[in-house]
């Protein structure tokens, strides 16, 4: 069985998905970019999105990343992803969320832990795509 098979009627080729269904997929792909690598740090292989920068503000920085992540993960519920990828999903959010309000710290958690990067992934597992698909 392939790793494609099992997951579903679709075989992960872009002219099998849906329209309505690859739109979502890139909506929550252009999500992910925009807050966790967005903006490619010069001269190193780090990247970091509006996440990160949205940490820097005290207070509310983060809970404004966080409900951008809890969008994420309802588009992934309205996809028809089950339980219990969603159930990751939100516990990424809660991890980043939390970690990254701490002071400093969590301004560097936020450049290495990409929790919405890691949440378009769990939703790509569960369609059996990979980013290529979600192309063209």
């Amino acid at each position: 069985m392939s790793a494609r098979q099992g997951r579903g009627p679709r075989t992960g080729r872009q002219h099998d998905i849906p329209v309505d269904q690859l739109l979502r997929l890139r909506r929550i792909r252009g999500l992910a970019r925009l807050m966790d690598t967005a903006l490619r740090i010069p001269g190193t292989r780090f990247s970091l999105g509006a996440d990160s920068v949205l940490g820097l503000v005290p207070g509310i920085g983060d809970f404004g990343a966080a409900a951008v992540s809890l969008f994420i993960v309802n588009e992934a519920r309205r996809l028809g992803v089950p339980k219990e990828t969603l159930f990751k999903m939100l516990v990424n959010v809660g991890f980043d969320t939390v970690a990254g309000s701490v002071p400093v710290l969590g301004d560097v958690f936020d450049v290495y832990f990409k929790s919405n990067r890691r949440n378009l992934q769990l939703v790509l597992d569960h369609f059996g795509l990979d980013h290529a698909d979600l192309d063209h």
